[in-house]
């Protein structure tokens, strides 16, 4: 009956096969796989088993993703570390130290109690120990917090011990030498409204720079992080160059100074190695900027490293002394190019180069400093951080206020005038000079006062003689006194006879009766620049003038430093020898309306224009009499101060301003950058 019910077809297509259980049945269907029922998620393990290299990629992606997000924590978390190097409960013992840094930061203003505090970086180095057995965690991490907070505090006696071995000499009360102030980063942030921390980037977006710099990555080297012109110009270089859109790592060849923690407030990535890790970097930049001539030694270590690496270096030379050029004679035909600050910097560096028969790549680039955005910002003059709400005629209503506050702490009324001038205290700067134009210029200031004393004093001696003993010569001296006397009243009485040098001594002697102190702000009380011998020198000389020495004032090393220069009046930049290499302080000064007195030589020459926005005088003690002269003009001539101020910010608007500087530096993009 079965096969009666097949088809025609299917009955032809089989053959008849022997009973299921039979030995010849297992025999022939014993290599046959069996068939499996299908499950209604079949689909989804069909799909896993066809596209097995995407799962693997996938797990790939998620175990390298899970990796980076480790190694990222215990990177940037100093507390994880320790668990990281935990390995079942117990601290590795190949790994006995991670290195920390701390940051001690003090603010303070010398007054009657005598405190003083300084802003301070310094590293620590935290020993971890091995944990004890059967100590319980909490306890350990107690105790831990415990040892940090009593390491601290003798890290801050370190700090403090070090300033003041340093420093044992600066004046901390005004009983001898004069006050210490500063800074005043508070009271700006106070009166201003607004601090450094609230910028943004300030880039121009519409600029050349920013096009050639976009998405380029960078490597600055500094020679080190004191707060002077060079470390600063460089830090201010790397946060234009972030802001447009760049990446940006610093080299760092010595920590000395302050200025560690204003980069990691900027967000600046620092190499912690000077060494085969900076090699590394810099050989996958697009360009190397080496911030001064001190950077010779690793050029030529990192070009011995990486024998085309001398193609991808601009060497920014900020110094102006034979001792540089000779350290960096070695190298300097080997970089891409120079860049110089100054017509006269540049001249003295080829001459040098003429001499020693070195041949540079090309010919250097000048581009000189430029007044930053937050001065520039401060001062009233248009910038990139002015706002609707704060506009430049809003911010010199602010800086009136703020010039009134700082003058207010250093006890100074509106006839005083306040010389200032703030640089690293060492001979290259001649601050030792100034005070001796300053000695001189009270002296002479003094002078008919001591006059007028002594004309009265004799009056009252005369009067006292007796008249039996006065001789008949003696009666005929008086007289001729007494004609040559009324001589003299009735030319003054006559202004028109007298001559030019009468004519001073009368303006002179009529302008002692409003009287005017000078005052003179020096600086940068701390900076790791300056030369201890040098400053005793300044204070023994100090301590032998005690006329001086109560119209001395001293301030702290700091990178704000608008308050100072709202409250001065005049600016003083004394640089020996050659001079000054630029001089950013200079035109920093001449953006606030500070008429400059500088030094005839070096970069200074070419930024003050002698009695257009300064008064200059000669290098050396024989410019000492010159430069006394001038703060007696500038003491007794308000007004002059005030239209030589104003030719000053004038100039600075004109050619020292960012714009200006980054425009010059699209040359050097393009020359370094060119395939």
């Amino acid at each position: 009956m079965e096969d009666l019910c097949l088809s025609p077809l299917r009955q032809g297509s089989f053959k008849s096969s022997p009973p299921r259980g039979s030995p010849t049945f297992r025999r022939v269907h014993s290599g046959r796989t069996p068939r499996r029922e299908v499950k209604p998620n079949g689909g989804a393990l069909q799909w896993f088993r066809t596209n097995r290299l995407l799962y693997w990629l996938l797990l790939i992606t998620l175990w390298t993703y899970l990796g980076f997000y480790v190694q990222s924590r215990w990177a940037h978390d100093d507390d994880n570390k320790v668990e990281f190097l935990r390995f079942g409960g117990k601290l590795r013992e190949d790994v006995l130290h991670v290195e920390q840094s701390k940051r001690v930061a003090t603010h303070s203003v010398v007054d009657g109690t005598n405190v003083v505090h300084v802003d301070v970086n310094k590293r620590m180095h935290v020993a971890l120990a091995k944990k004890e057995e059967g100590t319980p965690r909490r306890s350990l991490s107690a105790r831990r917090r415990r040892r940090r907070k009593a390491r601290g505090k003798k890290q801050v006696r370190k700090v403090v011990e070090d300033l003041d071995e340093q420093d044992s000499e600066l004046p901390k009360t005004n009983v001898t030498y004069g006050k210490l102030f500063g800074p005043f980063g508070l009271i700006e942030d106070r009166i201003l409204e607004w601090s450094p921390q609230k910028r943004s980037g300030t880039c121009d977006r519409k600029s050349d720079f920013k096009r050639l710099v976009w998405s380029r990555r960078f490597v600055l080297l500094f020679h080190e992080l004191s707060m002077t012109g060079a470390p600063i110009s460089m830090m201010e270089l790397a946060s234009e160059l972030m802001s447009c859109g760049a990446t940006v790592y610093a080299v760092v060849l010595s920590r000395r100074g302050g200025l560690l923690q204003e980069l990691m407030r900027r967000r600046i990535k620092v190499v912690e190695d000077k060494g085969e890790l900076s090699f590394k970097t810099a050989m996958k930049a697009d360009l190397v900027i080496a911030g001064s001539a001190v950077c010779a030694t690793w050029i030529d270590q990192y070009m011995d490293h990486f024998p085309a690496g001398g193609s991808q270096i601009a060497w920014w030379v900020m110094e102006n002394r034979r001792e540089y050029f000779d350290r960096a004679k070695p190298v300097l035909d080997r970089v891409k190019l120079l860049i110089f600050l100054s017509e006269v910097q540049s001249k003295q560096w080829l001459t040098w180069c003429e001499e020693e028969q070195v041949k540079l790549r090309s010919q250097p680039v000048i581009v000189p400093l430029s007044v930053n955005d937050e001065l520039a910002f401060v001062a009233g003059i248009s910038s990139s951080l002015n706002t609707p709400t704060l506009t430049t005629e809003m911010m010199k209503a602010r800086r009136q206020t703020l010039r009134e506050s700082v003058r207010k702490e250093f006890g100074l009324t509106d006839k005083d005038m306040l010389v200032m001038s703030l640089s690293s205290i060492n001979p290259t700067k001649g601050q030792l000079l100034l005070l001796e134009s300053a000695a001189l210029a009270l002296e002479r200031a003094n002078e008919p006062e001591q006059v007028a004393k002594g004309q009265q004093s004799k009056t009252k001696n005369l009067n006292g003689v007796k008249k039996e003993k006065i001789s008949l010569a003696v009666r005929h001296r008086l007289r001729g006194s007494s004609r040559k006397v009324k001589i003299k009243s009735s030319a003054a009485d006559n202004p028109s006879v007298l001559s030019a040098t009468a004519k001073r001594k009368l303006l002179f002697s009529a302008n002692v009766t409003q009287k005017q102190d000078l005052k003179l702000l020096l600086g940068s009380v701390g900076s790791k620049s300056n030369k201890v011998a040098y400053v005793k020198e300044m204070l023994n000389f100090l301590s032998k003038n005690g006329n001086l020495s109560n119209s001395v004032v001293w301030t702290l090393a700091t990178t704000r430093v608008a308050s100072l220069y709202s409250a001065a009046d005049v600016y003083v930049t004394n640089s020996q020898g050659i001079g000054e290499t630029f001089g950013r302080v200079t035109i920093e000064a001449m953006a606030y309306g500070l008429p400059v007195l500088g030094t005839d030589a070096g970069g200074t020459k070419e930024i003050v224009e002698h009695n257009v926005t300064g008064l200059l005088h000669p290098v050396g003690r024989p410019g000492n009499k010159v430069l006394a002269q001038n703060l007696l003009f500038l003491l007794k001539n308000p007004s002059t101060r005030l239209q030589l101020g104003s030719e000053g910010r004038k100039k600075v608007e004109k050619m020292y301003m960012k714009q200006h500087m980054y425009k010059r530096f699209v040359d050097v993009l393009v020359k370094c950058m060119r395939p």
